[in-house]
């Protein structure tokens, strides 16, 4: 999302919730689902890191130019978090004991979207059709994670990182990757990294 927000020129106003303010105060009970992120944009308030990304598409105009390529988007999208899935229950539950044979499996895990970049004007745009969508912030996010996971792990694939380096150069994504917003916020939710 913020990814999202900075290369889209926004500003944004971010309330950041510690583990003993979540825990000690009325905010979890207020928000929908127990639980972070709560997104506000007027006086529509969403829940759900997914919801609000797909929400911000639709503004911006992020989510592929028809149809077809929205589903594809959605697809991605799904696609991206199938491995967070993964790559959550490694950083919460098996770390110590899960992380050689994670980092083992993560190229199969990759794979699906360095096939997808191949389909895609030969690796050289986007994850899907000519313009960025909320999945190619998604999709970043995720990457970037796990070069800081398991660096190298982008070696066998050679569209993936290019397309790191390409979207990672954008000028206003390019700043906001280099703030101090971003740098000192902990990779994975977790401080293990």
């Amino acid at each position: 999302m913020r990814m999202l927000l900075a290369d889209q020129g926004q500003s944004w106003k971010e309330e950041v919730v510690t583990k003993d303010s979540w825990m000690q105060s009325p905010l979890k009970a207020s928000c929908l689902y127990g639980q972070l992120p709560k997104f506000q944009d007027g006086n529509l308030t969403l829940y759900q890191s997914n919801a609000i990304l797909r929400h911000l598409g639709r503004t911006f105009g992020l989510y592929g130019k028809d149809q077809r390529e929205a589903a594809l988007v959605d697809m991605v999208n799904d696609g991206v978090e199938d491995v967070r899935r993964h790559c959550s229950q490694l950083i919460h539950h098996s770390y110590e004991g899960g992380k050689a044979r994670y980092v083992q499996e993560l190229p199969g895990y990759l794979k699906p979207f360095e096939t997808l970049l191949i389909q895609n004007q030969g690796g050289q745009a986007f994850i899907v059709g000519d313009q960025i969508s909320f999945a190619d912030y998604n999709l970043l996010d995720l990457l970037l994670n796990h070069q800081v996971l398991a660096p190298g792990c982008l070696d066998s694939h050679p569209l993936l990182l290019a397309y790191v380096a390409r979207l990672s150069a954008r000028p206003k994504l390019k700043a906001y990757l280099a703030s101090p917003e971003h740098v000192n916020r902990p990779v994975h939710g977790a401080q293990k990294i």
